[in-house]
């Protein structure tokens, strides 16, 4: 293993996870129903207009194009790349709809699915960070534009790790820019109560590295799951590891007392 990377605790209050592909491995699975829900859609696209098929690519054109975006984003972002245009519709539209709305619907269906057949799998050393920086009162948000967050947290066990959470649902109701936009993980420093140059946030898509830069936060961490870890400094990230069992704590000189009130507060408000 490399040797680790030390975080120094007494210059943050807080700190800011990404879900998908940092704390869970539902990223896999976001990946695998992508990919379902774009081939099908432009092999019967391609039949009709008498075209070739030509695949989605579960690698190049996930971490390009939908990685860690809003679902109808990363359906407009990728549809783009393939010079087609569609009325975007509305976010209640059928998922048979042939509209931005309707293909992101039909993607959720398709996740949901995968993740009543697959179940949730964490990554334990993520886990145990998340532990490690509530026995020293740092306060945790978590930060997602998937709007299954919720779901997926009470899967995998995880609803008490965190005082805050701003989900895809969030931002919909307070009209949230997702990311590469700040505005989330702005938002999740209001909510926390910190200035953002006192928080740390970690990320694994290349649009929330990009979104954390944009927000002005201490310390960014890029965790490198697909093999970019070049395009993740390049996007904004002060450090890139393989996996949070990377991470070392330095403890602050004092532990934080009051620090359960304040997460209760926090729950509360």
């Amino acid at each position: 293993m490399p040797d680790p990377v030390v975080i120094a605790l007494k210059a943050f209050d807080a700190a800011v996870f990404d879900l998908d592909g940092v704390i869970t491995k539902t990223a896999l699975v976001h990946a695998a129903a992508w990919k379902e829900l774009f081939d099908d859609y432009l092999r019967t696209r391609a039949e009709r207009k008498g075209e070739p098929f030509r695949p989605f690519d579960g690698e190049h054109d996930y971490l390009r194009y939908v990685d860690g975006k809003p679902r109808h984003e990363g359906v407009q972002s990728f549809l783009k790349s393939r010079g087609i245009e569609l009325p975007f519709g509305h976010p209640d539209d059928p998922p048979k709809a042939e509209t931005i709305c309707g293909l992101g619907n039909r993607k959720n269906l398709i996740f949901n699915r995968r993740l009543a057949s697959d179940g949730v799998e964490v990554y334990e050393s993520s886990v145990r960070l998340l532990h490690e920086l509530r026995s020293y009162g740092i306060r945790i948000c978590l930060v997602s534009s998937s709007k299954n967050t919720r779901t997926i947290l009470k899967a995998a066990g995880l609803e008490d790790l965190f005082d805050a959470c701003v989900d895809g649902v969030e931002a919909t109701r307070l009209s949230l820019k997702g990311k590469p936009h700040p505005d989330t993980f702005l938002h999740a420093a209001d909510l926390l109560g910190v200035a953002p140059s006192r928080a740390f946030g970690v990320e694994d898509a290349l649009s929330g590295v990009q979104a954390l830069k944009a927000a002005g936060y201490g310390l960014i961490i890029g965790v490198d799951r697909a093999k970019q870890s070049a395009a993740l400094r390049n996007s904004g990230a002060d450090v890139v590891v393989e996996d949070l069992a990377e991470l070392r704590l330095e403890p602050p000189p004092a532990h934080k007392s009051g620090s359960d009130q304040r997460r209760q507060d926090l729950r509360n408000g």
